[in-house]
C-alpha cells in the first residue's frame, strides 16, 4: 500500500498545495485538514487504521502516538512541514521546499548504536564543609555518598554518608565509571567514644565512583566539563544553581544508554609510524579529551567522547567518522534535499545546516516571525560539528546555491571556522558561511539578505569517501580547472621532493600510511600518487635527509589518479656478475666515505660494498679471514672415551 501523506494547514495559517505535491512526489496526498489535531481527529483514527499514514505535524506528534496507543496501532511517523516551510512570509511558492523535506523524511532511518553504562549511585562530593556536607545530607537517602574534605575541623557525627580527607590528585573517567587519586588520604575510625578519629594520611589513595559532584567552586577536574556526563559542577555561593546540581545527581541511578557516536578504523589511521607522529587533527580537536594516541592509531573513549563530531569532519584518511548518523547518510540527505526541489520546479536552493537548537530557533522565529525563506532547506544535524568540508562541497556540487552552519552553544567554533575556509578554497568565496548567533532575528536577517551566487550548471551526486566525495564535486564545480590551491594543514596536496638531497633510501615508502609513496621492485624510483596523500606529515619526519616538503593543493586532473615519478637514479651494476642492484649515486658515496677506513684498508673489502647480496657473501667466504669458517669438528666421544677417563683417574 502506497504511503499517504495526512496534512493540515493549522486553522488556515499556511498553504499545502496537495495536489501538485502528489505530482511530484508520487504519494498518497491527502486534502488538508484544518484542526487535525482536535476537532478533525477523526480523520488521524482513519489514518492511524491503515498503517501507512505520515502526519505532517511535529508538533502534535505526542497527541498523535497517544491517540494510536489507545487505538493499539504503531505510533505513525511525523513530518515537520509547517515550522520549516509553510509558516513564510516568503510569497515564493513552497511548493519544491516541501517535496525536498517529504523526500529526505523518507529516507530510512539509520539504526542507533548505543552501550549501556551501569550507575550504582556512589557520589563523590568534593567542597568546602559547608556546601559539601549539607549537600551529602540531602543525597544521603538516595545515593551512597562520599565527602572528600581537604581539611576538617569538625567531622560530622554521622555515618549516613562517608567523609574522608585529603587533597584531590586527579580524576578520571565518566559516568559509572570514574577513578579519582588522593593524596594525604585519612579515613574515620569509627570505633570508641567521642568524636571520630581519622587515619594517618597516606598518599596514592584510589577510590572509584559513579558520579563527582563538584562543589569547590574552583577551576572543573575535565576539559569541556559540561560535555563529561556524570560530572555535575556548581558555584557553592549560588544556591540554584547548587540545588540544580543535587537534583540532577539524585536522578543518575540505574542503566543508562550511552550513544555510540563514532567509529574509528586503525588501520586507515596516519597518526604514527615507527614511533614518528604524524598526523594529529583528531587529538588537537577533542575537546574532551576522549582521543588519546595507542602506538600507530588513535583511541577513543566511548565513554568520555560527547559525540561533537569534529574528528570526523577533520579526518583525512576516514580513520574516524560519525557515525549517529552514518556519513553516508548524511550525504544521501544533502543529495536528496537537492534532488527533490529541483525536480519540483525550483531553482537555486540554500542549504541551513544546524543542529537541535537551531531547529528550536527555526520554530520560534516561524511562529513569531517571518519564518525561513522559501528556497533555504534546513539540514538538521545530530552535530554540527559533523557538517565538514566534504558535506559542503558536495551540498554544492549537488545544486545548492549556497550552504549556511548555524554553530549552535555546544559547537567548537574554531573546527567549524576551519572547516568552512577549507570548503571554501574548494568551492571558491562566497558560497560557504558560518553563523554564529542565538538571535532568530538575526538569523532571519541574514538568510533574507543573502544574495547567493548562481547554483552549479550540472549537479552531481557523487558517492564513495568523503575524500572521493571531494574530489568529484570540486570538478563538477570547477569543469576548466586543474588544480586548486589549498590554505596549510589542509589533508591534500603533492609532496615534493628535493632530488639533489634525496638518496633514494625509501624510508618514507615504508612509512606512508596511505599507500601514497611507492617504489619500483624493478629500478631505483620513488613514486607518487597525490590522489591517496594525507599530508599527514610522516615522510618529512622520517626523511634522514630532510629532502621532503609539502604542497597543499587539490589536483582536479586524472594525473592525481597516476603514480608518478618523483626521483630515479640509475642502478648499480654488481662488479662480479653485473646483477643491478642499489642505485649508482648511493653506492659511489658509500664507497667514498669508506676509503681509507681502518676496516677497509684492504681493496677487496672495498670491492664488496660494490657487489650485490650473493656475490658479497661468496668473497667473503673465499676470503683468507672467511668469517664463515669454522674449525675442525670435533671427533665425536664414545663409551670407551668415558672409560678410559676413569681409568686415568
Amino acid at each position: 500500500m502506497a504511503k499517504s501523506l495526512i496534512t493540515c494547514d493549522c486553522l488556515g495559517t499556511q498553504t499545502i498545495e496537495t495536489s501538485r505535491l502528489s505530482d511530484v512526489t508520487c504519494l498518497d496526498v491527502r486534502p488538508p485538514c484544518s484542526t487535525l489535531c482536535t476537532t478533525q481527529i477523526d480523520h488521524a483514527a482513519e489514518a492511524l487504521k491503515t498503517g501507512e499514514a505520515i502526519f505532517c505535524c511535529a508538533q502534535e506528534a505526542r497527541t498523535f502516538e497517544a491517540f494510536a496507543e489507545e487505538m493499539g496501532v504503531a505510533a505513525p511517523p511525523t513530518l515537520d512541514l509547517r515550522d520549516r516551510a509553510g509558516w513564510t512570509a516568503d510569497t515564493t511558492s513552497t511548493l519544491p521546499k516541501m517535496s525536498a523535506l517529504i523526500a529526505e523524511g523518507l529516507l530510512p532511518a539509520a539504526p542507533s548504536k548505543t552501550m549501556d553504562v551501569v550507575s550504582e549511585g556512589l557520589c563523590l562530593i568534593l567542597g568546602a564543609e559547608d556546601a559539601a556536607l549539607a549537600a551529602a545530607e540531602q543525597l544521603a537517602d538516595h545515593l551512597g555518598v562520599t565527602v572528600l574534605l581537604e581539611d576538617a575541623t569538625d567531622l560530622p557525627d554521622t555515618r549516613s554518608y562517608d567523609v574522608i580527607v585529603g587533597k584531590l590528585r586527579n580524576a578520571t573517567g565518566a559516568l559509572g565509571s570514574f577513578n579519582v587519586r588522593i593524596d594525604q588520604l585519612q579515613m574515620i575510625e569509627p570505633g570508641g567514644r567521642g568524636s571520630f578519629n581519622l587515619t594517618p594520611p597516606r598518599d596514592g589513595g584510589t577510590s572509584e565512583c559513579d558520579i563527582i559532584l563538584d562543589l569547590r567552586g574552583g577551576d572543573p577536574l575535565f576539559p569541556a566539563h559540561e560535555k563529561r556526563e556524570g560530572y555535575l559542577r556548581a558555584d557553592p555561593s549560588h544556591a540554584p544553581s547548587v540545588s540544580a546540581a543535587i537534583m540532577a545527581a539524585s536522578h543518575l541511578t540505574g542503566t543508562f544508554e550511552k550513544p555510540l557516536h563514532v567509529r574509528v578504523e586503525p588501520l586507515l589511521c596516519a597518526h604514527s609510524r615507527a614511533e614518528q607522529t604524524g598526523c594529529t587533527r583528531c587529538l588537537d580537536l577533542c575537546p574532551t579529551g576522549a582521543i588519546t594516541s595507542a602506538g600507530e592509531h588513535v583511541s577513543i573513549d566511548p565513554m568520555i567522547c560527547a559525540g561533537c563530531g569534529a574528528c570526523s569532519a577533520a579526518c583525512p584518511s576516514g580513520a574516524v567518522s560519525y557515525d549517529a548518523p552514518p556519513v553516508d547518510l548524511t550525504m544521501r540527505r544533502i543529495q536528496t534535499l537537492a534532488k527533490a526541489y529541483l525536480d519540483a520546479g525550483g531553482t537555486a536552493p540554500r542549504l541551513l545546516a544546524h543542529d537541535e537548537h537551531g531547529a528550536e530557533m527555526i520554530r520560534l522565529y516561524a511562529r513569531h516571525g517571518r519564518g525561513l525563506p522559501s528556497d533555504v532547506i534546513p539540514l538538521e544535524m545530530a552535530a554540527i560539528g559533523a557538517f565538514g568540508h566534504a558535506e559542503a562541497v558536495a551540498a554544492l556540487a549537488a545544486g545548492f546555491s549556497s550552504v549556511t552552519l548555524l554553530a549552535g552553544p555546544g559547537a567548537d567554533r574554531d573546527a567549524l571556522v576551519a572547516q568552512s575556509a577549507l570548503a571554501t578554497a574548494i568551492a571558491g568565496e562566497g558560497r560557504i558561511s558560518v553563523l554564529d548567533t542565538s538571535d532568530p532575528d538575526a538569523l532571519s536577517d541574514t538568510l533574507y539578505a543573502e544574495i547567493a551566487s548562481p547554483p552549479v550548471t550540472q549537479p552531481v551526486r557523487p558517492m564513495g569517501t568523503r575524500r572521493q566525495i571531494t574530489r568529484q564535486a570540486a570538478r563538477a564545480l570547477h569543469p576548466d580547472t586543474e588544480t586548486l590551491q589549498l590554505p596549510a594543514g589542509a589533508p591534500y596536496g603533492a609532496v615534493l621532493v628535493d632530488t639533489k638531497s634525496c638518496t633514494l633510501c625509501l624510508s618514507c615508502v615504508s612509512l606512508c600510511p596511505a599507500g601514497a609513496l611507492g617504489d619500483n621492485p624493478d629500478k631505483p624510483q620513488l613514486r607518487f600518487q597525490e590522489d591517496a596523500c594525507l599530508q599527514c606529515g610522516l615522510c618529512a619526519s622520517i626523511c634522514p635527509e630532510d629532502a621532503i616538503a609539502y604542497e597543499p593543493q587539490l589536483n582536479l586532473t586524472e594525473a592525481a589518479l597516476r603514480q608518478k615519478v618523483l626521483n630515479e637514479e640509475a642502478p648499480f651494476a654488481c662488479i662480479e656478475c653485473g646483477v643491478l642492484f642499489g642505485s649508482k649515486s648511493a653506492i659511489d658515496r658509500i664507497t667514498e666515505k669508506l676509503t681509507g677506513h681502518s676496516m677497509f684498508n684492504d681493496p677487496e673489502k672495498l670491492k664488496m660494498i660494490q657487489m650485490c647480496d650473493d656475490c658479497r657473501v661468496n668473497a667473503q667466504y673465499h676470503s683468507e679471514n672467511n668469517p664463515f669458517a669454522a674449525g675442525e669438528r670435533p671427533r665425536p666421544r664414545t663409551t670407551d672415551d668415558y672409560f678410559s677417563d676413569r681409568k686415568d683417574h
